[in-house]
């Protein structure tokens, strides 16, 4: 479904991505995963086409991502970027049926389709008519997500989606996106720095460290056969709280 094929992007003497190959299967759940600035979000920046590699090329299901097919094959892509980026000045309705009333579609496949969202994504119908700034956190998120589901796209990016939430509000977010995920049997590409949120919803893990993929597998593995050092060092340093837990009762 995805191809990056050596893709290297640079901002003067600091490399984002140095020569990136990965390939993304359809219908399942890509996790990239990675500390603070070491290319995670440049990755999904790429393929969507908002940033351009200098060296390489990415391909969407078989075609060459290049300027004068971007903006067709952005339409086959939902975005959620980090913290929702709803516009503050449209209602909820507004936020999630722009892009369709952009590109002209009927008002009546628009009622059905937020409906069809609303009951997906568990958001409250009386919700679309409030502004963002009248919304919880996790209902912002639910509405970003929406936003990005709304023309039925076949790929699905998330770039760290649930981020600035509180634990319990996050949890329950991984859950309802976990369901998400296994009822629209999308390609999905997500980005985290947590290995927990990264185990429970990807089927593989691409680690990264100062720009190239480290190792790329799933979660067992990584933790079974890491190819270097940083794969253990990075599953070790998240902790579970229960583990701290039981080391202090020892």
């Amino acid at each position: 479904m995805i191809t990056l094929e050596n893709i290297t992007k640079t901002y003067g003497d600091n490399t984002a991505l140095d020569a990136i190959d990965l390939r993304i299967s359809p219908g399942m759940t890509t996790v990239i995963l990675g500390r603070s600035g070491c290319g995670k979000s440049t990755i999904l920046r790429t393929i969507i086409g908002l940033i351009e590699p200098d060296i390489g090329s990415v391909y969407i299901d078989g075609h060459i991502l290049n300027p004068s097919n971007v903006y067709r094959l952005r339409q086959s892509m939902g975005y959620v970027i980090q913290e929702g980026g709803l516009f503050p000045h449209l209602t909820t309705e507004r936020n999630i049926s722009l892009m369709a009333r952009h590109l002209g579609r009927d008002s009546g496949w628009i009622e059905r389709r937020i409906a069809e969202l609303c009951e997906l994504t568990k958001f409250p119908i009386e919700g679309l008519l409030r502004y963002p700034i009248q919304l919880s956190g996790g209902q912002r998120q639910r509405v970003s997500l929406m936003r990005a589901l709304m023309l039925e796209p076949d790929i699905l990016l998330l770039d760290e989606p649930l981020g600035a939430l509180d634990p319990l509000i996050r949890y329950q977010l991984q859950v309802d996106l976990k369901s998400v995920f296994g009822t629209l049997n999308k390609t999905v590409v997500m980005v985290t720095h947590d290995l927990g949120e990264a185990g429970f919803l990807g089927d593989t893990m691409v680690l990264m460290e100062d720009g190239s993929i480290v190792q790329q597998g799933t979660l067992t593995e990584l933790a079974r056969t890491p190819a270097e050092p940083f794969v253990t060092e990075f599953i070790n340093a998240q902790r579970n709280p229960l583990d701290v837990i039981g080391g202090d009762q020892d």
